[in-house]
């Protein structure tokens, strides 16, 4: 890895974030799964950030890879719906009425 921290903040795109880190990726996957990648790697930097504020930029870097990649890793091996990462996979739906809500009198 040859980039700068101050690179990396410039950084927008998920295709950025692997290119700048050297990681190869599946361009197919990224489209569908984008945010979600995203999101969970953007959740790994601040617990970097929060449990490792002392790190020199080069080991921050070091570990925003490895964080992108074991991102990249969650959704390979799950699914968006079940790491629930965004409100809407929260939310009861309103106006719905579930199966198991159903009961025979």
């Amino acid at each position: 890895m040859t980039g700068t921290i101050q690179e990396f903040k410039k950084l927008a795109d998920a295709e950025e974030y692997f290119i700048f880190f050297q990681l190869p990726y599946d361009q197919k996957f990224v489209n569908v799964n984008r945010l979600h990648i995203l999101k969970k790697f953007s959740q790994y930097m601040q617990e970097i950030d929060n449990t490792s504020p002392n790190l020199s930029d080069t080991e921050k870097l070091t570990q925003y890879s490895l964080a992108l990649q074991k991102a990249y890793e969650v959704f390979i091996e799950s699914t968006p719906h079940e790491q629930k990462l965004f409100k809407v996979f929260n939310d009861k739906p309103k106006n719905v009425v579930t199966l198991t809500e159903i009961t025979s009198d």
